[in-house]
């Protein structure tokens, strides 16, 4: 049995709404800590990735989220403590406001219920741009709503001058939650954003360096950072062992065996270390400024399950990496890099040749665009034209377009369709994020031809999706997997598993 704690200093960055400086706080905050010589560990809560890209330049580490509809909440101690060991310091950035979370579910996946899992001090950020005295109610209300979560701190934001901070601090005086920092309306750091929210790093990095230690500069001036770092030494230890990719897949295989794990499947010494079968398959992985959401534990388990993780930038290289067996297209922005993708016409033929070989093809959102025939971007505003299809890679009989409505939230879903990741039957949650749509938005069944997508396999759809409504969703042809659907594979692991053992020749 795997026992243990967590001792990393903690603190959990929240706000009553979102728009309130989270993020500006959060990034700073890890950013001056990490100049004056700590090492940070960066956490996001909720399953957002371009904010934990900002958290990795600021801190040197990888931006990790703990999002408890995904994995759960019982997993997030175990992730928490797997992505702060050897950490001097954590700072979690909070999502939305601090009790929104799911909805219809109450607390799941709250930034309370994270703090609450995580024994965490919660640091309250305050937009008080349009208010005084009515700043002690508003932080009276969130402190005193669910006794099991520590608001613990406040900083206020947008501050106006020196005679509104101080309205503002003697407001607070006497709350029992202290204010650690007063940032200024003035001197904002811009950050550019566009219709999914910030700017991923991946397309600005030389601008984001620059923002970030900004973003530094102002909250090491204007934070109480000794006193931050303080509190973060008041959480207890966390019990329980940290998350181990190797240990998970050993549990899930024994759990799909129905008996306990073998000694002789240690790391390694298993069949998913690639022991035995040759040399490690290699698993390609699209990366670049196109395709930049992913969860840093995709390829960890991947690595742990027998793979050799090679990532690759479709921008930029016209070919497969060397010896490829298995390729993962994530999230991103492939609608703002259409042309681009579709000019790169070798890496586009590469790809479908690697589908019609049969090998495992996992895709979410931007990848499923990727896959698709066409891809229209959006029509170009400054000069008054609309946008053409642009070929894609041909894979799946379906077409993608750009859409005025975003889609988002939450999923439950069950696998309609046996496929390289998943049996079927197996239940998933997972997230959808985008302003695009597909046409059509499921593979149709065997009986339906591939049009416009080659001979070869039909296209049979992937998710059965049973919550919050239910709907037929994404592809599965051959060995590709392709959908909406942003699943963390932590939840379950055994999707990398299945994954590698199906990239053997």
């Amino acid at each position: 049995m795997v026992t243990g704690t967590t001792s990393v200093p903690r603190l959990v960055i929240a706000a009553p709404s979102s728009g309130s400086g989270k993020t500006t706080v959060a990034t700073g905050l890890m950013a001056a800590f990490a100049a004056s010589g700590l090492a940070v560990s960066p956490h996001k809560v909720g399953p957002d990735y371009i904010d934990p890209g900002y958290h990795a330049l600021a801190t040197g580490r990888p931006g990790r989220n703990l999002d408890a509809y995904l994995c759960g909440p019982r997993a997030l101690p175990g992730l928490f403590g797997h992505g702060a060991r050897g950490a001097d310091l954590a700072v979690v950035e909070g999502v939305m406001g601090l009790y929104d979370g799911a909805a219809h579910q109450g607390e799941l996946a709250s930034t309370a219920q994270v703090a609450k899992v995580l024994r965490a001090p919660v640091v309250l950020v305050v937009d008080a741009a349009s208010q005084s005295r009515s700043v002690a109610a508003l932080v009276h209300g969130f402190a005193s709503w669910d006794p099991e979560v520590r608001v613990a701190g406040v900083i206020l934001n947008k501050v106006g001058s020196d005679r509104h901070e101080e309205l503002l601090r003697e407001a607070l005086t006497g709350s029992g939650v202290p204010v650690f920092g007063a940032l200024r309306r003035v001197g904002a750091v811009h950050t550019p954003s566009r219709h999914l929210g910030l700017v991923p790093v991946a397309e600005r990095h030389a601008e984001a360096v620059e923002s970030v230690a900004a973003l530094a500069d102002r909250v090491r001036a204007a934070c109480d950072l000794p006193g931050l770092l303080e509190l973060a030494r008041s959480a207890p230890p966390l019990p329980g062992p940290a998350w181990d990719p190797a240990h998970s897949l050993r549990e899930a295989r024994s759990a799909d065996a129905g008996h306990a794990a073998d000694p002789d499947t240690e790391a390694g010494t298993g069949p998913e270390s690639g022991s035995g079968r040759g040399a490690r398959p290699v698993v390609a992985v699209a990366g670049g400024s196109a395709f930049t959401f992913s969860y840093a534990e995709h390829a960890e388990l991947l690595t742990a399950a027998g793979a050799d993780v090679v990532t690759f930038d479709p921008l930029r290289e016209t070919r497969l990496p060397e010896g490829t067996r298995g390729l993962v297209i994530g999230g991103g922005f492939p609608e703002v890099y259409a042309a681009e993708l579709s000019a790169n016409e070798p890496l586009r033929a590469a790809v479908a040749a690697l589908a019609a070989s049969g090998a495992p093809i996992a895709a979410e959102c931007a990848g499923l665009l990727y896959l698709a025939r066409s891809l229209t971007p959006e029509p170009d505003a400054e000069e008054g034209t609309g946008a053409a299809p642009l070929p894609m890679c041909g894979v799946l009989p379906a077409d993608a377009r750009m859409s005025g409505r975003l889609t988002l939230g939450y999923r439950e879903a069950v696998a309609l369709s046996p496929s390289p990741l998943l049996p079927v039957g197996a239940r998933v949650r997972g997230h959808e994020f985008h302003r695009t749509v597909i046409t059509p938005g499921a593979g149709e069944g065997p009986d339906r031809p591939a049009d416009g997508a080659g001979d070869g396999p039909a296209a049979l759809p992937a998710w059965g999706v049973v919550r919050p409504t239910r709907q037929v969703e994404g592809f599965v042809r051959g060995g590709v997997h392709a959908s909406y659907l942003h699943v963390h594979w932590a939840a379950t692991p055994g999707i990398a598993a299945s994954f590698v053992r199906s990239c053997a020749p």
